[in-house]
């Protein structure tokens, strides 16, 4: 981070103002990372069997004030979504009928995008999102990135999901679907059926780079997709509990409301792989 009193040599009050307020941003988000940091770190110091006095001591601060940063800090789990402002990839479709078709996102997409952003902001996350247009080319390579585009709308993201041994998309005469590749366990979309319900991928994949992952998400239909974000929404400490911030996969049903469209239900599929080899 740039050292604050460099701002001070900058003659034009315009550029002064813009880099001050870029800096702030930054050390707003560097703040805030570390207050998660020291709460995860007390909850630790709390269930290893040390008391609130005692960490009051330590930190030679009030117990009032342990017992504050336990109850009003930043959430350790907001990490499993990132450390910083977010950005949601929505993959897109060009637009049907039209001589010059432009990239659109479905409804679902979107819904999956409401959910992810007002769950980032309720821990202290600013959120947007970035549509992929056709053939689906995404940066990976950034921090703080969420992927919301099927394999069919993205033949690099095809290629990441290649990596996890553990769960697939794959085709045959049935349609898409999903596969636990240890045990061929199959795993096809009731809506394909006609019911009110999908299945979805979810996981953290790495980054073509080797310097980090991201987080990914994608239903056999856009709905699963919006179901993806509605497990992460209701699960996030329990995800984080389990995985932290590691690599790892897991099938993800849902159920929704056929008139609205809204998801109403959703729950694992699947074990939780983790592409470390262990599983739960």
């Amino acid at each position: 981070m740039e050292d604050p009193s460099k701002l001070a040599t900058i003659k034009g009050p315009r550029e002064r103002a813009i880099a001050a307020h870029a800096l702030i941003d930054d050390y707003q988000s560097a703040i805030g990372e570390l207050s998660r940091l020291r709460r995860e770190a007390l909850e630790e110091l709390l269930s290893s069997g040390m008391s609130q006095s005692q960490i009051a001591d330590m930190l030679d601060m009030s117990r009032s004030r342990v017992s504050q940063l336990l109850s009003a800090g930043i959430r350790p789990e907001r990490a499993f979504l990132g450390t910083g402002g977010l950005t949601v990839a929505l993959g897109g479709k060009h637009e049907a009928g039209k001589e010059k078709p432009g990239a659109v996102v479905s409804a679902e997409a979107l819904a999956a995008y409401d959910r992810l952003a007002e769950l980032a902001r309720s821990l202290g996350l600013k959120a947007e999102y970035e549509v992929v247009p056709p053939p689906g080319f995404v940066t990976l390579n950034r921090s703080n990135l969420i992927v919301a585009c099927g394999p069919r709308l993205s033949p690099l993201v095809q290629q990441i999901l290649e990596s996890d041994s553990n769960i697939g998309f794959a085709k045959d005469s049935e349609g898409w679907h999903l596969i636990e590749r240890h045990t061929g366990t199959v795993h096809r979309s009731p809506c394909d059926s006609g019911k009110n319900a999908d299945v979805a991928y979810l996981g953290r994949l790495p980054r073509p780079d080797g310097k980090g992952t991201f987080l990914y998400m994608a239903g056999i239909h856009a709905i699963g997709t919006a179901g993806a974000a509605h497990y992460i929404e209701n699960n996030l400490a329990e995800l984080y509990r389990e995985m932290k911030t590691r690599r790892f996969s897991v099938i993800v049903t849902c159920e929704f409301d056929a008139e609205s469209r809204q998801v109403t239900s959703s729950a694992r599929a699947s074990q939780i792989y983790r592409h470390d080899g262990a599983a739960q």
